[in-house]
């Protein structure tokens, strides 16, 4: 069967509308489409191939579990499961890992953990949960109603209840909505598909101080930002707070389906037998890739290249910027970046993003004044400085018109 861009839309749900560029394979940070025309991934399949295409520790993993066991249900255990979860804990603030397939349902776990527990311990008026305006959470109808952008929950009839928003880093507003009936708080460390937006350090702080004078949880979305993502294994052992409940996904598999809530065993006991679940969650294949990407990841090797990586982009972008003034600000941290377009190019994003596709360059837009890049955290330093300049030569294109 010959595969085109066409057949797309003779057979697939319409709710996408990708590139004409269909890859066909990918070694570490380049990437090969039908035609053989090559291109430097700084999107990473959107914060997801941490360690770059058919890194050898995932693929040696995935062949060595691929002959072993694929699946259980949940009815069983199995070993890839309880080493990774072990990991996981030793390595973070959490006593307790919960596997799911996607940061979205991670996401509705930990909102649904957090009802429970309002629930159980403090009763039915403690149901509240706030977000912040440009939060993302996921695609189910829960976390998309606590996500803060209506243009993606809306349209699909009544809401789940006792949602509220307000700004992001905008701690009086804040206070003056949290209360004893606030439930949880759901938030980003550092907002993604908003716009690369970083929570300032009073900011967060003050959060996690108001939650714990009204006996609120605090829910860290770390489904973007963890995993090595900002140059630290999760974004929160920066931040100096540390949150009750945190979700990743995303980069935790470095390209294979899985996310995860972790918690403490005091709030994870509220998710007794049969109050959640999931048919693949913490799968064998899953569970393996997402071991060998979390030992390949923490490492001090790994997350200060991060660091490393991160300053060559900041310098890359400024001297494309000292040559074309197309940029108001390049924000956030470690390889989770947006370059955020001046007056001049507002609203343009998805310009410079077909026009990097053009020069053999795969970026990301964060709404439409921002160009996300959120390469491999491995990626080499010679692919770094050939990316920047296809994306130079795809600025340049954009100015001139």
């Amino acid at each position: 069967m010959q595969v085109t861009r066409e057949l797309f839309n003779d057979v697939m749900i319409p709710n996408y509308n990708p590139s004409e560029v269909i890859p066909v394979r990918g070694q570490g940070s380049r990437v090969w489409d039908q035609n053989d025309k090559e291109y430097i991934d700084f999107a990473g399949g959107i914060a997801v191939n941490c360690l770059g295409h058919c890194h050898p520790a995932l693929v040696n993993a995935l062949k060595e579990q691929g002959e072993k066991i694929w699946h259980l249900s949940n009815v069983m255990t199995n070993e890839p499961a309880l080493r990774l979860a072990k990991k996981i804990t030793e390595a973070t603030f959490a006593d307790k890992v919960y596997f799911a397939n996607s940061g979205a349902e991670a996401n509705e776990a930990a909102l649904k953990l957090a009802r429970r527990f309002a629930l159980d311990v403090h009763g039915a008026d403690k149901s509240q949960i706030i977000a912040f305006n440009k939060g993302f959470h996921g695609r189910t109808f829960f976390t998309v109603t606590v996500g803060g952008q209506t243009a993606y929950s809306d349209g699909f009839g009544p809401k789940p209840a006792a949602i509220d928003h307000c700004d992001y880093n905008d701690l009086a507003a804040f206070e003056a909505l949290i209360s004893d009936k606030t439930c949880a708080v759901m938030m980003e460390p550092l907002q993604g598909e908003g716009g690369i937006i970083s929570a300032n350090n009073d900011f967060i702080k003050g959060v996690r101080a108001l939650c714990d004078k009204h006996n609120t949880l605090l829910i860290f979305d770390e489904v973007q930002t963890g995993v090595g993502r900002t140059g630290s294994l999760y974004a929160y052992q920066e931040l100096g707070v540390t949150p009750d409940i945190l979700t990743t996904a995303k980069a935790l598999g470095g390209g294979f389906p899985i996310g995860a809530m972790i918690t403490t065993t005091d709030i994870a006991a509220h998710l007794k037998v049969g109050t959640h679940g999931s048919t693949y969650g913490g799968n064998p294949l899953a569970c393996a890739v997402a071991e060998a990407a979390f030992d390949t990841v923490n490492t001090e090797q790994v997350l200060s290249g991060v660091k490393q990586r991160e300053q060559l982009f900041r310098d890359g972008f400024a001297a494309i910027n000292a040559k074309f003034d197309v940029f108001s600000e390049v924000r956030g941290k470690g390889l989770l970046l947006g370059a955020v377009l001046n007056s001049k190019f507002e609203g343009r994003a998805r310009d410079f993003l077909v026009a990097s596709t053009q020069q053999g360059l795969m970026s990301l837009v964060a709404g439409t004044n921002v160009i996300r890049f959120t390469p491999s955290l491995v990626i080499p330093f010679e692919d770094i400085k050939e990316g920047l300049a296809r994306f130079e030569k795809a600025v340049a294109n954009v100015v001139n018109g």
